[in-house]
């Protein structure tokens, strides 16, 4: 994802660009899009590198309850995070607000955008990392690997999970 926020805020800096160019009194490009845009960037690459290490570190996690509580703490304090900043963007006159807002949402649109290209491009899933490769499925859509359970008492409804 650092390598699609870094592409989406190059584009953003030249959509700045060309507007300004068209419309020099209501777009700016100056400093202060250009300082917000790579600010923004670092705060949307941090948060989702933040994510990466929280889920390995619950994944390692075998108690439920600490995975939960760890992965609430992770959350709150990214959310954190992106609050300062958003602040500062705001507050601070040597960030444009919009170009310091932007960039935060470029890693959502890049994992969205991975999600459109494994349907549109099935064959091409695999190589970006989604999915199971095509040869290993059979015709009712379910991977060879999946394990199906044998008896229909080994599935629990969420109702009936008690743990």
């Amino acid at each position: 994802m650092a390598i699609i926020t870094v592409v989406g805020v190059i584009l953003m800096l030249l959509v700045f660009f060309v507007l300004h160019l068209f419309f020099p009194d209501s777009v700016p490009f100056n400093y202060t899009v250009i300082l917000a845009g790579i600010c923004a960037g670092t705060v949307a690459i941090l948060n989702f590198f933040l994510m990466g290490l929280a889920v390995q570190k619950i994944a390692a996690t075998a108690d439920q309850d600490e995975a939960k509580k760890l992965m609430q703490k992770s959350y709150y304090r990214r959310f954190g995070l992106q609050v300062l900043w958003i602040i500062a963007a705001i507050a601070a006159p040597c960030f444009n607000i919009v170009a310091g807002l932007i960039p935060l949402m470029f890693p959502g649109f890049g994992i969205r955008m991975r999600g459109v290209l494994a349907h549109v491009f099935p064959k091409l899933a695999p190589k970006i990392g989604i999915g199971d490769d095509p040869k290993d499925t059979d015709t009712a859509g379910t991977s060879q690997n999946d394990e199906i359970p044998s008896d229909s008492a080994d599935i629990v409804s969420p109702a009936e999970n008690n743990d």
